[in-house]
């Protein structure tokens, strides 16, 4: 082959790869186009007053006015209304010093203004004063470092699939806006730039800015709703910030416990009681005192057992009785701790009068003596001692002690004579014999709606007492609510027995709900407070305007919060969850309000 012939055939092989080359990056080419179109809309369309992307609408509107103050959350309506939006927020830190200089421009030709008003006699400026007071409070925040200052932009670009539908949303989102006083403007011959500065590419290109400070800065934080929702719980009602559902296990929280806080009719027994029936389905067992008989109706619909306790009927609870604990620390401790209960039951038995708030003992330390000696030496009668095999014996009764203190000397005599009216006199036989009651069922409501004034906390403090000792018992996933909780905090006694049993409760796996209307005799004493320090969840529904101060201070509540506390419609309110808490609206379906409500003529009282 000829020399020439072989640099031909070298030239075909290099056009040849060259060739390749060019194909394979037309391959690679033709694939990244490929991939842009996908992602890509079909077609953009921009318009003065809006763009149109593929098949969707798009409008971005700009906020340019702001109110004098703003309140924390201001944003979160627009943040969880149901609708598509694009939110972009852009800040522009400003150097102090900057704005120190031009503060004291502002002051000093506010200032002047108003010396050439009052120099010719004009009526005064409010608006001119207000504006010099708040130039001169933000110079000294920022003068100490307590506040820097800042340029905000704030864009909404709304999505819709037609014009008109578009019109809707952007209505309701000015009327949102307008509602706090925030004022906003469709960005006119700039929605391509407005639908750029919305895109997560931090491109401000609307450039329209508001002077802030960080308080200001701070309120328009965007993540404020709460979610209290869980995999696994009862449904307590639909979370007014979002839309979201309350799904929420209140054994999940570092104790089970909850307080209840409303007025008279603003929804508080529908509240628990459809929480009631809702825990029955997973397995909790329920336990009431119901001070009104609101409980009757769910009761026999869950083949429950209702107790009624009063003079007349066959139900007794002895106070001697002795739990039938299997831990053998709580064994050995059981005396004793029953010794310590009837102390308390006793002063109140034997007259304890509450003033202020604060319990006065009838007891003198004599008095305080004998009936301890009393105590221990009628359980001796019986048998029983601080040995745990002795505690199957039958317990004594109120017959046995009376009868000890008759027989003693010192003040035993006297004391006999003041608890002879639950031996032998009008309050005999309901307290003073050996118990009948059985609770061994889902729910048991105990009633003492019948029991007279002055034996309802008696009566009150004798079945917890009962209660807990069936707790400690055979520990299981039980609530114990207690209605009119009020009418325990009035004495000290029942007042600490009470707080005992929310500190201890999670032990035993039990969670108490207290429930009262009366928040200033409840939150006014110590106990009331530790309990409500005890408890892991708490519901503020509707509140009376003496009550909202008194619960604004416990829970720290904002203006807002405060605001609505006292005009919140039947079955909604806030709802506390640990360190979480949201707006809720209690709801139920047509089947749990049959079973609830207690007003025939309504469709659901709460």
């Amino acid at each position: 082959m000829s020399r020439k012939n072989k640099q031909s055939a070298a030239q075909i092989a290099a056009q040849s790869q060259i060739n390749e080359d060019l194909q394979i990056q037309r391959a690679f080419e033709q694939g990244v186009t490929t991939l842009r179109d996908l992602i890509s809309p079909s077609s953009i369309e921009i318009n003065s007053e809006y763009f149109r992307l593929g098949t969707k609408y798009g409008q971005t509107l700009y906020v340019y006015g702001y109110p004098r103050s703003l309140y924390t959350g201001w944003l979160s309506p627009l943040i969880n209304i149901d609708e598509v939006l694009d939110i972009s927020m852009y800040i522009y830190p400003v150097d102090t010093t900057v704005v120190m200089k031009n503060l004291r421009k502002k002051v000093t030709q506010l200032e002047a203004s108003m010396n050439v008003n009052a120099e010719k006699g004009r009526v005064r400026d409010p608006e001119l004063e207000a504006a010099i007071n708040d130039a001169e409070e933000l110079r000294d925040q920022l003068q100490v470092g307590a506040e820097r200052f800042f340029r905000f932009g704030l864009y909404v670009t709304l999505w819709a699939d037609s014009l008109d539908e578009l019109k809707f949303v952007r209505q309701k989102i000015e009327t949102l806006f307008g509602q706090q006083m925030v004022f906003s403007k469709v960005a006119t011959s700039q929605q391509e730039q407005g639908m750029q500065s919305c895109m997560p590419q931090c491109t401000d290109q609307l450039q329209i800015r508001r002077n802030m400070n960080t308080g200001a800065i701070s309120t328009s934080f965007p993540f404020t709703s709460a979610d209290l929702t869980q995999e696994k719980g009862i449904l307590y009602g639909v979370n007014m910030h979002n839309n979201g559902l309350v799904i929420f296990d209140r054994f999940s929280l570092e104790n089970a416990n909850m307080v209840v806080f409303a007025k008279s009719g603003a929804g508080k027994s529908f509240t628990v009681k459809l929480e009631a029936l809702r825990s029955m389905m997973i397995g909790s067992e329920i336990i009431i005192i119901d001070p009104e008989n609101e409980y009757q109706k769910l009761c026999d619909a869950v083949g429950g057992s209702y107790i009624r306790l009063s003079l007349n009927s066959d139900v007794r609870i002895n106070p001697f009785d002795l739990p039938k604990v299997v831990d053998s620390e709580d064994a050995n401790d059981a005396l004793r701790a029953n010794l310590v209960t009837l102390h308390g039951l006793f002063r109140l038995m034997l007259g304890g009068a509450s003033t202020g708030g604060q319990a006065v003992s009838p007891l003198s330390p004599n008095e305080e003596a004998d009936l301890d000696q009393a105590l221990i030496d009628t359980y001796a009668r019986a048998g029983i001692t601080s040995d745990p095999l002795t505690h199957q014996s039958t317990p004594p009764t109120i017959l046995n002690l009376y009868d000890t203190l008759l027989h003693m000397d010192g003040t035993g005599p006297q004391l006999a004579q003041r608890l002879r009216k639950y031996t032998t006199g009008t309050f005999a036989g309901i307290f003073s014999q050996q118990s009948n009651v059985d609770i061994n069922n889902q729910m048991v409501v105990f009633n003492i709606r019948d029991l007279e004034d002055e034996l309802r906390p008696v009566a009150m403090y004798i079945v917890l007492s009962h209660i807990w000792n069936i707790v400690r018992a055979e520990q299981k996933r039980r609530i114990l609510i207690v209605d009119e909780a009020w009418q325990l905090m009035q004495y000290e006694d029942s007042a600490n027995f009470l707080f005992s049993l929310a500190k201890r409760a999670r032990k035993y796996y039990l969670g108490l709900t207290t429930i009262t209307q009366d928040v200033g005799d409840f939150m006014g004493t110590k106990m009331g407070r530790a309990i409500v320090s005890n408890s892991s969840m708490q519901l503020l529904l509707k509140q009376s305007a003496s009550a909202v101060d008194v619960l604004s201070e416990v829970f720290k509540l904002t203006d807002e919060e405060k605001k609505r506390l006292a005009n919140f419609p039947v079955g909604q309110g806030l709802f506390f969850a640990g360190p979480n808490h949201v707006h809720i609206q209690v709801i139920a379906s047509e089947t749990e309000e049959s079973l609830i409500t207690t007003n025939p003529n309504a469709t659901a009282t709460r």
